[in-house]
Order: C-alpha cells, then structure tokens, then sequence
C-alpha cells in the first residue's frame, strides 16, 4: 500500500512511547488476578447505580457516561448539561481514598505510579473543567447513596441559583 513504507507514518501514534512496554518473561499477574481485573467495570458501577437511581426518582434529568467539552477520551459518570455540573463517582481503589486505599503488596511500583496518575488526570480534569466554567463534584464509592443523592441535588439548585438567567426556560 501506498505510504507504508514511510518511516513518517510508522511513527505517527497517539500514545506516548513510554506507554509502550516491552513484554516479560512472566507475566505480571496471575491469571486469577488478570480475570478480576478484567472484570471491573468502567460504568455502570454498583455505587452509581445506586445515586443515579436515587436522582432520577427524585425528579433529576441527567446524561450518564458522558464525554468532557475538552477531551473526548474522558468521561464524567453524570452530568447536567444545563448547569454544567459534572459528577464523577470515585473507587476508592482506583483513586486513592484517603481513608480506605491500601496500596497493593505486589508490584507495588506499578501500583503506586498508577494510582498518583489517576489522582493527577483527575485534578486537571477538575481545573479544567472550572476553567470553562463548569462545575466539578467528586464522590467517593464509599459515600452512602442518600448522601451523595443530597449532595448531588444541594451542588445542582446552587448551580441553578449561581446563574438563573442562563437555566430558564422559554
């Protein structure tokens, strides 16, 4: 085919090279591990089930899973598009709760860089997300689903007072 031999082409990747990882010998987990792993969701979790549940009989309208204005790759778990408020239910593990997070005892390396850069991308999600205006609300797995219902719904009527010309109707 034409261009395939274009050392141009070959190397135009959307990924950084570093992300890229020579395989071992072994591999890094047992296979039991590598099934568990595998298994964990990226939406639709048990905690968001819950809280969108709770919203919804509450009379909130709501997107699940939607993409952010800024990068496409990111998602908020729900938001309110009308007053820009984006909601992101947090695993404790996967986010490094501060109160339930126990790094792992196995390549703990990996784990630890993997944890801080999740808390990285999530911090500039929020400040970019303030950059454009928009509101930000982080929820821990943890947080009981009435909770993070009443939070949810408190942060959504501030966001409609802080601006009411820009949510009405007609």
């Amino acid at each position: 085919m034409p261009g395939e031999d274009d050392p141009i082409w070959i190397h135009r990747g959307v990924s950084d090279p570093a992300y890229f990882v020579p395989p071992t010998a072994e591999p890094p987990v047992t296979p039991a591990v590598r099934r568990t792993m595998m298994s964990n969701r990226g939406r639709d979790t048990g905690p968001e089930l819950a809280l969108r549940s709770l919203l919804h009989r509450s009379g909130l309208r709501f997107r699940v899973d939607h993409p952010l204005p800024f990068d496409r790759r990111r998602r908020a778990d729900i938001v309110f598009t009308r007053v820009g408020l984006h909601v992101f239910v947090d695993g404790c593990f996967w986010h490094g709760c501060p109160e339930h997070f126990v790094l792992p005892k196995t390549r703990t390396e990996f784990w630890s860089q993997k944890i801080e850069t999740n808390r990285v991308r999530d911090r500039d999600t929020d400040a970019r997300l303030q950059a454009l205006g928009l509101t930000s609300l982080r929820i821990w797995e943890h947080i009981t689903p009435v909770e993070a219902a009443a939070l949810v719904a408190q942060t959504y009527r501030g966001c409609l007072d802080a601006d009411p010309a820009r949510h009405s109707v007609g």
